[in-house]
């Protein structure tokens, strides 16, 4: 018998599936085509997309199989893994939440960008994100990223001959340029000449700026920030994204449990039919 809650489990679950594949297939291309040239940041995501996919994929499987071909074994098998998924992403949602309700910064005049420092974050996300070593793979992935190239808009100065910036994301307003409360004086987009009297207050950051394209302000307290501080937003924007799926999950999860319950009913109605007829 027809019923539309097994074949909206059916056809949720393949479009899963597909992501699944989409995911293995990120993986192997990752693998291929990385090699000796590859960077860090790419290889990164190997692993997660392949053990993410496999999981989806064989998650959606026993969905298929358990709504499509009446098997509630996997269907049981398939509503206790949605319900610990849905259990483990309200509380990641909330822990998002939690690691990111500051907000502050200081707007830098002129600049189009805010300066951030590293007590505007949760002591969670400070101790997570730049702790010495996890610190030196964010710093090769932003240089393997070319993250301080062409920050400025080709040709563009104004009237005191500055050069014009273009709109800065907070880690390339900490990690590129000093902090504005150094003094320093614009060269161009990754030159700034320090002051004969040297920096007009007495901060680490201001010390640790060097105009080597591949050091700039890399080590500085404000480039740790303004990564924190992009994390922070992508962190709020993927909470968003969590409660739209979960939102999902938990109809797809209904959905499952009534196909359950069709299943059964058509094993009953099956077996009425089949002893009626062969009595």
């Amino acid at each position: 018998m027809f019923r539309i809650s097994n074949t909206l489990v059916g056809v949720l679950n393949i479009l899963t599936m597909f992501l699944g594949l989409a995911a293995l297939g990120g993986s192997a291309y990752i693998h291929i085509h990385g090699g000796a040239n590859g960077n860090d940041c790419q290889k990164v995501l190997q692993y997660p997309l392949l053990f993410g996919g496999l999981f989806v994929f064989v998650i959606s499987m026993l969905a298929i199989v358990g709504s499509l071909c009446r098997v509630n074994a996997a269907l049981y098998i398939y509503l206790l893994v949605a319900f610990f998924f849905i259990v483990g992403l309200m509380l990641f949602t909330v822990f998002a939440l939690f690691v990111t309700n500051k907000k502050v910064g200081e707007q830098v005049s002129g600049k189009g960008f805010k300066e951030h420092r590293i007590g505007d974050f949760s002591h969670w996300l400070q101790h997570y994100v730049i702790n010495d070593q996890r610190w030196s793979e964010i710093k090769s992935c932003l240089m393997d990223a070319r993250l301080c190239q062409n920050l400025a808009v080709h040709g563009g100065r104004n009237n005191n001959d500055s050069l014009i910036f273009k709109p800065l994301s907070t880690t390339q307003s900490g990690c590129c340029t000093p902090p504005e409360r150094c003094g320093f004086t614009m060269k161009n987009t990754t030159f700034w000449e320090v002051p004969k009297t040297g920096p007009t207050v007495t901060d680490p950051d201001c010390t640790t700026w060097n105009n080597s394209k591949d050091k700039l302000c890399y080590d500085c307290n404000s480039c740790k920030a303004g990564v924190l501080a992009d994390i922070r937003n992508q962190w709020r924007h993927l909470t968003i994204f969590n409660v739209c799926v979960l939102i999902l999950v938990t109809i797809v999860y209904v959905l499952g449990c009534y196909a359950i319950r069709n299943n059964k009913l058509d094993s009953k109605y099956d077996e009425y039919h089949r002893y009626r007829t062969y009595p």
